[in-house]
């Protein structure tokens, strides 16, 4: 039997403000204390993390003295060169301060998106200084809550002007770096531009430098708008922009519940392993869940580590599914191999299809087999099929 324990070779990192969130919520203070940054590292090492992810003020404090900001950083880089811990992602807080109650990027007033972009172009020179390969964009507060507080097209092309300089500058310092934007469709503003994988893809299309734009989906996020994870990792994929996956657990639409992954929707969890163990991305698995309220320390680390242990078995479960010579067949049952296969064959045309001797009153006739398949991929989840 399989141990499950992490190594580096399954790439997974948390972002500091997960496992070093203090409970606080609408209702409540904090109920654990600040979790020094040099800390979070070597804990995460000790796990079998292989890297830490951060917005710039979960490192620095917003509006701290540089020299503030330089003993943190160094206090952050000897952690990182002693236990090997590596730095794929970084982004930017455009949120929390008050200054950004409107947004950053698509806010009313021009004089902070100035500032939203300056801000996070700081950011992109600490990227590429720590090695990072990606620059995740979560805009949780470029929308609106009323009508007429926002015109939407405007608000488009101010955030399209964002990411067009932003792009610029990275290409002009040299940054092999790229952006991942990460959907969502409220909270904490009442609608959230670019709610959805679909919503950003087509918005990345119109963009200067697209081609540097992808996606960073998230579990919690699609769930609560009712869509299938899986599904949106796969289309993803399929347009060739997914350059970073966050994970964590939700049980359906309602509030973002950033539960650890595998809890919550264990079915959805399983075919999100399954997309992306088979579906060709190599990036990093990244856990941006948020340990509850009624935990303390210990509990954090816990519940940290079970994001990982719950990941490699459900791979496992996965890879036995794949493997089962009975799914196999299932697979050819339910005839998947044929929608692999294109639907005209070379030099066939509409007229082709119209001279067929075609019966749909015969096709109709025939079962999928799908609810055979579906249970044997529920058989190997429960853990009563080996």
């Amino acid at each position: 039997m399989p141990e499950f324990t992490p190594t580096c070779e399954d790439k997974f990192s948390f972002g500091l403000w997960t496992v070093g969130w203090q409970g606080v919520d609408v209702f409540g203070g904090a109920v654990r204390p600040e979790l020094d940054a040099a800390e979070a590292v070597h804990k995460l090492s000790e796990l079998g993390a292989y890297g830490i992810t951060f917005h710039d003020n979960d490192l620095f404090p917003f509006g701290c003295t540089a020299a503030e900001r330089d003993a943190r950083l160094k206090s952050f880089r000897v952690a990182l060169d002693e236990t090997g811990l590596v730095v794929p992602m970084v982004t930017t807080n455009l949120f929390s301060h008050p200054v950004f109650r409107d947004g950053g990027f698509t806010n009313n007033d021009r004089d902070v998106r100035r500032f939203a972009i300056r801000k996070a172009a700081d950011q992109l020179d600490l990227a590429a200084e720590l090695g990072a390969e990606t620059f995740v964009a979560w805009g949780g507060r470029e929308g609106a809550e009323s009508g007429a507080a926002k015109d939407i097209r405007a608000a488009l092309d101010r955030y399209k002007e964002a990411f067009d300089v932003l792009g610029s500058y990275a290409i002009e310092q040299g940054y092999d770096i790229r952006f991942a934007i990460e959907p969502k469709p409220n909270e904490p503003r009442g609608d959230i531009l670019l709610p959805t994988i679909g919503h950003a893809l087509a918005f990345i299309e119109e963009l200067e430098h697209s081609e540097r734009v992808g996606l960073n989906p998230e579990v919690g996020h699609e769930e609560m708008a009712g869509l299938n994870y899986a599904h949106g990792l796969a289309q993803a994929l399929w347009h060739g922009k997914l350059f970073h996956a966050d994970l964590n657990g939700q049980t359906g639409p309602r509030f973002d519940q950033d539960l650890r992954f595998g809890a919550g929707n264990a079915r959805g969890a399983f075919w999100t392993v399954d997309v992306l163990e088979n579906g060709g991305y190599d990036g990093p698995r990244h856990f941006d869940f948020k340990p509850p309220r009624t935990e303390d320390m210990d509990g954090v680390w816990v519940s940290a580590a079970a994001c990982m242990r719950n990941y490699l078995v459900l791979r496992e479960k996965v890879r036995a599914f794949r493997n089962d010579p009975d799914v196999q067949q299932a697979l050819l049952d339910a005839r998947l191999d044929q929608l692999a296969k294109p639907t005209l064959g070379p030099g066939e045309t509409v007229a082709t299809l119209r001279a067929e001797d075609f019966d749909p009153d015969e096709a109709g006739r025939r079962g999928m087999a799908f609810e055979y398949l579906d249970q044997l991929a529920l058989d190997h989840l429960y853990g009563v099929r080996r």
